[in-house]
């Protein structure tokens, strides 16, 4: 090899050398360990309902509410706290297999219980064993949309009655009502709108 040769060859070496610095990455010696690449909650589930009642189920998938339709066998109308208790132990029963696959999960808390309205309470009200402000906003947001959702307490998909633990020094319970921007953003139930 000449020396111009070998000169040749040190600047295509030099050049390589600089090309892979100027990218950004540096060598090391330490493993990295990135973890699993990312799953992605597909928030999409299929039940066979053969026979019998169903009712819509609201729960937390990703960062947002989603309705499952589960099969429910609800009390007859004319026992709303019943109906309400049903839904509301729906609420709190862990998620089914393949609801648990497609990234559901519910923050209503397992010692929540619910009755019916005080003495001077509207008939539609329902009153929870803790005050919503109390509960997270997801797991409020469950129930409200839950609740206004059924035919068996007579939602009109909108809107619920919602007050804390009766007793005569209690707040009146507040209407809540169930939006598609709430359950994107289920910090907005901490917000009780105005009765229609």
């Amino acid at each position: 090899m000449t020396a111009r040769q070998g000169w040749r060859a040190l600047a295509v070496c030099a050049l390589a050398l600089i090309s892979l610095a100027g990218c950004g990455i540096r060598p090391t010696d330490v493993p990295v360990d990135a973890g699993p690449a990312p799953t992605r909650a597909t928030c999409d589930t299929r039940p066979e309902i053969v026979d019998g009642a169903a009712s819509d189920v609201y729960l937390l998938c990703g960062s947002h509410i989603e309705s499952v339709r589960r099969p429910v066998e609800l009390p007859g109308q004319d026992d709303r706290v019943a109906v309400a208790e049903a839904l509301l132990a729906e609420l709190q029963t862990h998620p089914e297999d393949d609801e648990r696959e497609a990234g559901f999960t519910s923050e209503v808390p397992a010692s929540l219980r619910v009755t019916g309205p005080e003495a001077d309470d509207p008939a539609p009200a329902l009153r929870l064993s803790s005050k919503p402000s109390e509960l997270t906003a997801v797991a409020l947001v469950q129930i409200i949309c839950t609740f206004a959702h059924s035919d068996s307490l007579g939602g009109n998909g909108h809107t619920v009655l919602l007050g804390g633990p009766g007793s005569h020094t209690s707040e009146a319970p507040r209407p809540y009502t169930c939006t598609s921007a709430m359950r994107t953003s289920p910090d907005a139930a901490h917000n009780p709108v105005d009765a229609p």
